[in-house]
């Protein structure tokens, strides 16, 4: 099944660019690159400005579309990473959720976390495609026959 037609690239393309992202999950939970330095901006804004300049170069037909997905393939990858890389004692630590046996305190938790990457990479995805479709607008080439008319 082929992604080209509907989204202007391949599979492997999308994931390739979600997977762009990903190295920010891993040094931010395991805290190498710390908040707010020019590092950890680069890590969170650097993927999603690929993602438009890609959509720019290769003009696939629904732009919009194309982000959303790659930005919920990002979601998934960040799923992924914020499981891996969790630590019981980070984030277990929930005052209302003290009543709550700690097994499933912890899948409650795990499963929040998840849904809330999923929601964060999409939202990823709408932006940046939101953005790719106003500079496509933009940079639209002219209208020969308006010019000509």
């Amino acid at each position: 099944m082929s992604a080209r037609p509907a989204l202007g690239l391949s599979w492997p393309a999308l994931v390739g660019l979600a997977a762009l992202a990903a190295p920010r999950v891993a040094l931010h939970d395991l805290d190498v690159v710390p908040e707010g330095t020019v590092v950890a901006a680069l890590l969170a804004v650097g993927p999603p400005l690929v993602w438009v300049a890609v959509v720019l170069w290769r003009r696939p037909p629904r732009p919009f579309l194309t982000l959303v997905v790659v930005g919920a393939l990002y979601g998934v990858l960040l799923a992924v990473g914020h499981q891996v890389f969790w630590d019981p004692s980070l984030g277990m630590d929930a005052p209302g959720l003290a009543n709550i046996s700690p097994g499933a305190r912890e899948v409650l938790l795990r499963a929040s976390a998840a849904v809330s990457s999923l929601v964060t990479g999409t939202m990823v995805g709408v932006i940046a495609g939101g953005v790719a479709v106003l500079l496509c607008r933009w940079m639209r080439p002219p209208d020969r026959r308006r010019i000509a008319g």
